[in-house]
């Protein structure tokens, strides 16, 4: 069984999300590739893409899409780019309808594996704090990682999550779209050209 089946096939949280407001079952939503060369961790699906089985079909990758500048067929290029969240299924909502937080267990059992996979990968992205935490072992807020994004460029970019709740955030600082955003799109057409070249 590849490791694709494997995730895909995975109950470790079901009672964990029987628990929960939704009460839902584990659906992981698995979109990797080993011949990506660009690679978007993200946090966790949320309802709309548990429905969907699809990774970002919801406001927040219509955003992401926009901030890395490329279509949806780009986006869903599995050959060139893959989507690996922090955890692999919608973690469920709390009493008050907020999504809960990614649980660890999943990537502390799928992720180092995963990455084990992805041998061509010449860009990370990282959104959204687990996983800028994981990835680059930082204890910073969100903000100040990503306003240190220079120090991780070019071969790293981390990014706030695109959620519309962080629609302040991005009033607050408008240095992220003047600044960050501009330099993501070169280095996603970069990278992307590079890899249409050896397919």
């Amino acid at each position: 069984m590849t490791l694709r089946h494997q995730i895909t096939a995975c109950t470790l949280c079901a009672d964990r999300f029987a628990a929960t407001q939704t009460a839902h079952s584990p659906r992981p939503i698995v979109w990797f590739e080993p011949t990506a060369r660009l690679l978007i961790v993200g946090q966790a699906p949320g309802k709309k893409v548990y429905k969907s089985g699809c990774p970002f079909t919801d406001p927040s990758g219509d955003r992401l899409r926009d901030w890395l500048g490329v279509d949806e067929t780009t986006f869903y290029d599995r050959s060139n780019v893959t989507i690996v969240p922090m955890a692999f299924c919608f973690p469920g909502n709390d009493k008050a309808g907020s999504d809960l937080p990614p649980p660890k267990v999943c990537g502390q059992t799928w992720h180092d594996s995963v990455m084990a996979d992805l041998p061509d990968v010449k860009l990370r992205i990282l959104v959204g704090a687990s996983a800028h935490r994981y990835h680059l072992g930082v204890k910073t807020s969100a903000t100040e990682t990503v306003a240190g994004w220079r120090d991780h460029a070019p071969d790293t970019f981390v990014l706030p999550h695109p959620s519309w709740r962080n629609t302040a955030w991005l009033k607050k600082n408008p240095w992220f779209g003047a600044q960050v955003l501009p330099a993501l799109r070169v280095r996603v057409k970069e990278v992307l050209n590079d890899g249409s070249r050896h397919n």
